[in-house]
């Protein structure tokens, strides 16, 4: 029997050099695992993301409402949390980042 995983989204270390892959795929896992403990499962973390990079673009909206920014707030926390994930066991890089894509 066949296992079909279905990505949303998906996550990128980037500017860590000279990283072995593997442990490149270990950080990137534990970061998608700390954002979906904090935002929901896959769906939730694509959708949160979409609307993130909507209000992002939409250069129409000059106050953000209170949903708004709590939404945006709650992305950033849960990013914070992840980055903080995803490098445990590596040391910290300043310049290092993970990009969040919705596929």
């Amino acid at each position: 029997m066949e296992t079909m995983i279905e990505a949303l989204y998906t996550v990128t270390l980037s500017d860590y050099p000279d990283l072995p892959a593997k442990e490149r795929m270990a950080a990137e896992a534990r970061y998608c695992k700390a954002l979906e403990r904090r935002i929901g499962p896959p769906e939730d973390v694509a959708h949160v993301l979409k609307a993130i990079e909507r209000l992002t673009d939409d250069s129409e909206v000059s106050e953000p409402s209170d949903e708004t920014r709590k939404l945006v707030s709650h992305w950033h926390l849960a990013c914070n949390v992840a980055r903080t994930a995803g490098l445990q066991g590596l040391g910290d890089l300043p310049e290092a980042w993970f990009n969040v894509r919705v596929l």
